[in-house]
């Protein structure tokens, strides 16, 4: 595994740590440590925010701009509202980046619902049933688009057939010598 892939993984790990000792908290039943636990977590969050805010400002756009691809710079940007480009650019940064061939119909930023289309199977189109979205692509949407709540599937258009074009062809009288 490289860095890069040990680096996501761990902020991965992280958050789902983060989660855990929240729920373990909540499990105690004592209220007053739980608000306490989560006040910790936002006074940490605004810190470390403020902190990415001030290195986002002396790096500069240009700069900044060669960092966006990365999964765990793109995240921490997001989450922090501090990354410069739009949530539909966003979307479609993770999309490429899973190189899955789909088609995105629409965002619903209300519901945090991204609509989706799989690429029309090479196959007959005859299944019709839409298929949910591969982990790589809800991996890669939570990094680059922590926007999106959910994700639906749409089912693959069927790939239009090619018609024959049957006709007459005008007859030509053919000459026997």
């Amino acid at each position: 595994m490289s860095a890069r892939e040990n680096a996501q993984a761990d902020a991965r790990q992280a958050g789902v740590r983060v989660e855990e000792v929240l729920d373990r908290l909540a499990a105690t039943g004592d209220r007053q440590v739980c608000e306490a636990a989560e006040e910790l977590v936002r006074v940490l969050m605004d810190f470390y925010g403020a902190g990415l805010a001030r290195i986002v400002d002396r790096l500069g756009e240009e700069r900044l701009s060669v960092l966006l691809d990365d999964e765990l710079v793109a995240s921490l940007l997001a989450l922090h509202d501090l990354h410069p480009e739009d949530v539909d650019t966003r979307i479609a940064r993770a999309l490429a980046a899973v190189r899955e061939d789909v088609e995105v119909l629409g965002f619903d930023s209300s519901t945090g619902t991204l609509r989706l289309r799989s690429a029309p199977s090479t196959g007959c189109g005859c299944s019709g049933a839409a298929e949910g979205p591969s982990q790589a692509v809800e991996d890669a949407l939570a990094c680059f688009a922590p926007e999106v709540a959910t994700v639906e599937m749409a089912p693959a258009e069927a790939p239009q057939p090619a018609l024959l074009q049957i006709g007459t062809r005008p007859h030509t009288p053919v000459r026997v010598p």
